[in-house]
């Protein structure tokens, strides 16, 4: 026992440690007393896990303990309360410095007189543009709509033209917003914009939403992404059906499209022209602000189309910000740590899930991608990244909604940036309600169910499931593992014994499930809510032809079809050593109990008593079990080092110790592709490939008990 205290200890450590702690031993001393507080917590679903194999305890285990990796954040539900409208503004002042690029002030201007619902005033400052056209034309139009036009006889850059136009708009009672020229905004933005300046004295500056607008970027902070104005206009519409009382405080506005207090310009006064021509003003007047007492919010029921910087050059604009950057940092030291711990904690998280899925329904090429999966890796994750992969490349998005994590559910959104990797944002609730409404923009949906083990209530997520279903939605069910057949996902009882499929009639207690109340679900009702998502499936996926036997037995309408996976690389094919080599058996694979871990215990131990054969494992064994010595064990591999790690401990053949009737493995296609001789035990896809490949041998199952006799066969396979 106190050897798997440690073991537990080693990894809750390395999940933990910082990775570049300079005082390592110290810090790991100062875990103890937080594992020990986590695990007293954990006991009673450790007990659960041991006694009946319930891997929803199992997982709650892992929660406790942190070992599921980084917390996701929390959904805000505020954001859905019904939209208050707030009070009405007498009236703005819009400053717009232009630098040329006329067709895009063109159609900002036409939008500032299309879509402002209030009373409006405009500064315009033509900065000295290069073009012979954009001066004639701001004339023009500051004299059909009674604007304000400043004419630099020079380019004083952004700076010092904003500059030029606060010290005119001073002199009005009214807002200002700092409006740059290729922003466009959507109906009826000033009451949504203006609304905190109203509602809270001591607030500075607002900023809205937008694609490209810093820490206030959907989906993702600080990272700019394309859009066109049309695809813009919908989103806000979806953003304005949210609470702007929901919205956040931030470090800093971002000066794109930012409202700006008169009580704040007077006591702030203006932007610094140190930072002329532009890149890092607006930081500096919001840290001005922050230290006389002013905040600065993000509205997040308004978004703003921002089509991208047209001030600069590529190499002007990085030598201005590095530059700007240094002075920020000089006077304000922690300005750094406050933008690390917004994004940290991101308080807009809600925000960019809301209006991240409304940009998946505008933009998507086809249904969305829903698929509910499990937060505890494997051959079910490995498989689920590849999908996902396919599914951005076919239609932009993709969400998972994921069980068994910190919270009940954890949304991630998936999205195809432009430089074509792939960008998530992630929150996590316990409503499920929660997770319907962030839905209900998406029209079109390709439901997939790919596991929910570890989900505290399992017995209900076929019907959860099903009510995300629309008319004409796909339904999908991937059979990575047995759960949808009992609790117990591999149907093993007691011992980890291998009986067939239980029968609900008589079924032991590791095929019964508890719900949160502590309630009993018996196999009958499990099997009948289950096959309510079975049998609405358009596709129940199996992966070999055992596992779709199974499915077949458990549920005979069950749409069944039978696709195996494709082995995520190349495996090199390896030469036979010698017949008179020595006897090395390799383990492949992660060894769970029902892995073969206790097993593979024993034959470490026996191998050390007998000599005939040595063992080594490449891959790791659960907490529970360790290799003894002189048996090795190796860790974690990876596919392309097979050769070199064969050549290194000499291994002559393979044994895959699975004692459960596997959906398809892995590592059994892995041994089998190098060439080696491959020992399995007869049921399920681990069977089925040995027996389609000439290196492939079966044992019966009771030899799992003869040590002697499995590495008896062992030396015989490496002699043949």
């Amino acid at each position: 026992m106190l050897h798997r205290i440690r073991r537990l200890f080693a990894i809750y450590a390395a999940y933990h440690l910082p990775e570049d702690s300079p005082h390592p031993r110290r810090d790991r001393l100062r875990l103890i007393w937080p594992f020990l507080r986590a695990g007293l917590r954990a006991f009673p679903h450790a007990l659960r896990w041991a006694r009946v194999r319930d891997p929803a305890a199992r997982a709650r285990v892992k929660q406790l303990l942190d070992l599921s990796g980084p917390a996701p954040l929390a959904l805000d539900p505020r954001l859905f309360a019904p939209p208050s409208r707030g009070p009405t503004p007498t009236g703005v002042t819009l400053v717009m410095p232009v630098y040329g690029n006329l067709p895009l002030v063109r159609r900002a201007l036409a939008r500032v007189v299309r879509h402002t619902d209030v009373p409006w005033r405009m500064i315009l400052v033509d900065d000295a543009s290069p073009d012979p056209e954009t001066r004639p034309f701001l004339r023009s139009w500051a004299a059909g709509h009674s604007a304000q036009l400043i004419e630099n006889p020079g380019n004083l850059g952004f700076v010092g033209s904003v500059n030029r136009a606060l010290v005119q708009a001073r002199g009005h009672p009214d807002p200002v917003v700092l409006l740059n020229s290729d922003a466009l905004l959507p109906e009826d933005w000033a009451r949504r914009l203006l609304r905190p300046l109203l509602e809270e004295a001591r607030v500075a500056s607002v900023t809205p939403l937008s694609n490209d607008a810093e820490l206030a970027s959907v989906p993702e902070a600080g990272r700019a992404s394309d859009i066109t104005a049309e695809v813009a206009d919908r989103i806000d519409r979806f953003a304005r059906e949210t609470d702007g009382a929901a919205r956040v405080t931030a470090p800093a506005g971002v000066g794109f499209c930012m409202a700006l207090s008169p009580r704040a310009l007077q006591e702030v006064g203006l932007f610094d022209e140190v930072f002329a021509p532009g890149y890092g003003e607006e930081v500096d007047w919001c840290q001005r602000a922050r230290a006389l007492g002013f905040s600065h919010v993000y509205v997040p029921d308004l978004y703003v189309a921002h089509i991208g910087g047209q001030s600069f050059g590529q190499a002007a604009k990085q030598a201005l910000i590095q530059r700007n950057s240094q002075i920020l940092t000089g006077r304000y030291p922690a300005f750094d740590a406050q933008v690390h711990g917004f994004v940290r904690r991101d308080p807009l998280v809600t925000a960019r899930l809301a209006l991240g899925l409304a940009r998946a329904e505008i933009t998507r090429r086809g249904p969305l991608p829903v698929t509910l999966a499990h937060s505890m890796g494997g051959g079910a994750e490995t498989d689920l990244q590849r999908r996902l992969q396919a599914d951005l490349d076919a239609v932009g998005h993709a969400l998972v909604i994921r069980v068994g994590g910190v919270f009940r559910f954890t949304l991630e959104l998936w999205h195809r940036r432009a430089d074509g990797s792939a960008g998530m944002v992630s929150a996590g609730t316990d409503d499920w309600a929660l997770v319907a409404r962030l839905l209900q923009p998406v029209t079109q949906r390709a439901l997939v169910y790919s596991c929910g083990v570890g989900d505290p209530d399992p017995v209900a997520l076929p019907d959860l499931l099903l009510s995300l279903r629309g008319p004409g939605d796909g339904l999908r069910v991937l059979m990575h593992d047995f759960f949808p057949l009992s609790p117990n996902p591999t149907l093993l009882e007691d011992g980890e014994c291998w009986c067939g499929l239980p029968d609900p009639a008589s079924a032991a207690p590791r095929h019964v499930s508890r719900r949160p109340d502590g309630s009993p679900v018996p196999l009958s009702v499990w099997r009948a809510n289950w096959g309510r998502l079975i049998h609405a499936a358009s596709e129940v996926e199996c992966f070999s032809a055992s596992s779709a036997i199974l499915v077949t037995e458990a549920y005979p309408a069950a749409p069944v079809r039978v696709r195996p996976h494709a082995l995520h690389t190349a495996v090199p094919r390896l030469p036979r050593p010698a017949s008179d080599a020595p006897c090395v058996l390799g383990v492949l694979g992660n060894l769970a109990p029902h892995k073969g871990a206790a097993l593979v215990e024993a034959l470490s131990r026996e191998t050390g008593r007998t000599g005939d054969c040595a063992l080594v494992l490449l891959g790791e064994i659960d907490p529970a079990h360790r290799i003894h010595a002189p048996a090795r064990h190796h860790g974690r591999y990876a596919v392309s080092d097979l050769p070199a790690l064969v050549a290194r401990y000499g291994i002559s053949c393979w044994l895959i110790p699975s004692l459960w009737p596997e959906t398809f493995s892995f590592a059994t296609h892995e041994a089998l592709a190098t060439g080696l001789p491959v020992l399995v035990f007869d049921l399920g896809a681990q069977a089925e490939a040995a027996q389609a490949a000439p290196n492939g041998h079966l044992l019966p199952l009771e030899m799992a008990g003869d040590l002697p006799g499995l590495l008896a066969r062992a030396v015989a396979v490496t002699r043949t």
